[in-house]
């Protein structure tokens, strides 16, 4: 259905362009609000889709182990960096969390609602906080690698490694 949907959205966004492109000073108004009409058709297609998808019990439960994995590795990644920075040059510690952080990052991303949706906003909020405050603290390590700061760098991947450690440690209390 929610393929359905695009399809729908597309053809009625082209057929309306269509049909503003036959006469330049005026809109034959029907055709172009019947094919406003299809696209919009397509939009409540796509989105109750969407958010049938996101409610159905197994895809809940399979992103709450995406998370739980994703959450995991990164901490992992994160505590390994931590402890092999002083054998890195600070400009290559930029190039090791583009090699190893994205993928877990984006894939934790990607399925966060489901902590709201299985255990309500405030263990959401609790996760996402220490999460949101290690990416953070990444992104800086990042920055001051390659600005060749390497007192900051190695400070703030220490602090990230906490905020991961936090974040796992908040998912595990909820039993995950």
């Amino acid at each position: 259905m929610k393929t359905l949907g695009h399809i729908l959205i597309v053809v009625g966004f082209v057929a309306a362009a269509y049909f503003t492109s036959l006469h330049p000073t005026e809109v034959n108004l029907p055709p172009f609000l019947g094919a406003l009409a299809v696209s919009i058709v397509g939009v409540v297609l796509a989105r109750y889709s969407a958010h049938k998808a996101a409610h159905h019990e197994e895809h809940i439960q399979a992103s709450i182990e995406i998370i739980s994995k994703s959450l995991r590795s990164l901490a992992t990644k994160v505590s390994a960096l931590d402890e092999r920075k002083a054998d890195l040059n600070v400009y290559d510690l930029r190039h090791e969390i583009d090699r190893e952080l994205p993928v877990d990052i984006d894939a934790f991303v990607e399925s966060r609602e489901s902590i709201a949706r299985s255990f309500g906003l405030q263990a959401y909020a609790e996760v996402m906080n220490e999460f949101a405050a290690g990416e953070r603290y990444i992104n800086r390590v990042w920055s001051a690698s390659t600005d060749g700061y390497i007192d900051e760098a190695h400070t703030y991947i220490g602090k990230a490694r906490f905020q991961f450690d936090a974040a796992v440690a908040k998912l595990e209390a909820l039993g995950v």
